[in-house]
């Protein structure tokens, strides 16, 4: 069965993490949003919470439902566990395509306020995270291949 995951940060195509989680594994790749407040954490990555800003990112299908369990090994996510005691929150998100057609919904990783907070998040204005100093390309101009 396959799985549909809403990223914004270094999972996506071209950042960090996205090789290690991602590759080969992704069979279909599209720039997408989903609405929340973006931030960037003072541990050098992103965090969302609910919000009615876009926040700007990729929906990734992958092949096997299976990669969810390294997803939520990465996002520090335990769905036994309460909420406080998780980096991040696993939930359902409605996810768009960039002419706002609705994609339907995607797993989404989101941040309470209070961890954000303890992060010392600094509000993306934008939408769009990076961890490069000078991204190639905008998103609304980066289409990653499809896989």
């Amino acid at each position: 069965m396959i799985l549909k995951v809403f990223v914004y940060g270094t999972l996506k195509p071209g950042e960090r993490n996205y090789p290690i989680y991602c590759e080969g594994q992704v069979i279909k790749t599209c720039r997408a949003y989903t609405y929340g407040y973006l931030y960037h954490l003072n541990l050098g990555y992103p965090a969302m919470m609910s919000g009615d800003s876009k926040v700007k990112g990729y929906l990734l299908t992958f092949a096997e439902e299976m990669a969810l369990k390294k997803l939520d090994k990465l996002e520090d996510y335990e769905p036994q566990r309460s909420p406080q005691d998780n980096q991040y929150i696993r939930q359902k998100l409605p996810i768009y395509n960039v002419t706002g057609e609705p994609l339907g919904e995607a797993w989404g990783y989101l941040m309470t306020p209070e961890n954000i907070q303890k992060f010392r998040g600094t509000f993306l204005k934008s939408g769009w995270w990076t961890d490069k100093d000078n991204p190639r390309e905008p998103w609304e101009e980066y289409q990653p291949p499809d896989d």
